[in-house]
């Protein structure tokens, strides 16, 4: 199942959106303002963002930099903004695509099918961060050089963790990615228990860790030096 979140202050086309998207194995959140982007993805984990760049409370381009200070996933801006400027503007804030309106919905579809590929791509390559290794595809993990046996639950929490850094990922978001069609119930202390495996494997002190760091009330994220 992919998360897509759209921002996009226009009611019925966010709408529309959700329709011509609907039936890809996907699942929507929609945000009609910036205040209601930055509340879902504090929230929540996304594979891809629509983003538009005219919106009530600020430009989108501010939120595409903020979003790529902390989040790798593919961005798609959309917008009537459709000068050239614009254009470079935001691909050089890091949008993976640039879609200007009027636009058709099979367009977007299937740039969006490409983004959701691209990501799929982007998230195998190896990712090194606070002297760990960590190579999802190859499934080979290191700590300064020394490798880690991770469980293929504990890798699915890491990568998780690790391709939102900086972010709080909340129980429930962790749980259905980790869980979900995998079983009918799912024990409250599941996620704990995995949490601490991890954190045994990973951090020099489990009890005061410096990367997996819990959110309290909220959730638990990896913690960016």
């Amino acid at each position: 199942m992919k998360h897509i979140l759209i921002i996009e202050d226009d009611i019925a086309l966010s709408n529309g959106i959700v329709l011509a998207l609907k039936g890809d194995n996907c699942a929507f959140a929609q945000a009609y303002d910036i205040a209601a982007a930055k509340d879902q993805m504090l929230h929540n984990s996304f594979d891809l963002v629509i983003l538009d760049l005219n919106l009530p409370d600020g430009n989108g381009l501010e939120l595409l930099a903020d979003i790529r200070k902390s989040l790798e996933l593919p961005v798609i801006v959309l917008t009537a903004n459709d000068m050239e400027t614009d254009i470079v503007t935001g691909l050089e804030l890091g949008a993976d695509d640039y879609i200007t309106k009027p636009f058709s919905l099979m367009v977007l579809r299937a740039r969006v099918d490409v983004q959701l590929r691209k990501g799929r791509q982007r998230r195998c390559d190896t990712i090194q961060i606070n002297g760990f290794s960590f190579s999802f595809a190859k499934m080979e993990f290191y700590k300064d050089k020394k490798p880690l046996e991770l469980s293929k639950t504990e890798q699915k929490l890491l990568r998780i963790l690790v391709e939102n850094r900086g972010k709080a990922v909340s129980r429930a978001v962790l749980v259905d990615r980790l869980w979900t069609n995998q079983a009918e119930y799912v024990d409250e202390n599941a996620l704990s228990v995995t949490i601490k495996r991890l954190r045994d494997k990973l951090e020099d002190n489990p009890s005061l860790p410096q990367y997996i760091k819990t959110v309290y009330g909220l959730g638990y994220t990896w913690a960016v030096k």
